[in-house]
């Protein structure tokens, strides 16, 4: 059985959400799901670091929240779909977290992926097996 999480760690800007990933960032994750609840995000408005106090997450992982570091964030086990909660909290459409994510802004991101998304040139996996043909 091939372990796909090793296989795709040569591929630049690549993390794969496995199990080591999962577990990770389950405190961080859940803190996310809350998010869905309307008095959790008015609690989290309020006082963003009082509120990530009451969860069992890493500090790196609350700074990262806390400076919105998407890309941090992934690296420290968050899936991001559970991150799209924080930016829903903050009014923010996922194109503007995605655009956040790449160092674009949102019309430039849009413009790229209108336009067939990011070159594979330079994103591809260095595995000789996944690279024939």
């Amino acid at each position: 059985m091939t372990d796909y999480s090793e296989a795709f760690k040569d591929i630049p800007g690549t993390i794969v959400f496995d199990a080591t990933q999962s577990r990770l960032g389950f405190h961080l994750n859940q803190f996310c799901m809350s998010l869905m609840k309307a008095e959790n995000r008015e609690r989290f408005k309020a006082d963003e670091r009082a509120y990530l106090d009451q969860w069992p997450m890493t500090e790196e992982q609350k700074l990262a929240v806390m400076a919105r570091d998407l890309n941090r964030c992934i690296e420290l086990g968050g899936n991001i779909y559970f991150l799209a909660k924080i930016g829903a909290t903050d009014g923010r459409s996922f194109q503007y977290m995605a655009a956040s994510m790449t160092g674009m802004t949102q019309e430039a991101y849009a413009q790229m992926m209108l336009a067939g998304g990011r070159s594979a040139n330079g994103n591809r996996s260095k595995s000789e097996w996944r690279n024939r043909g």
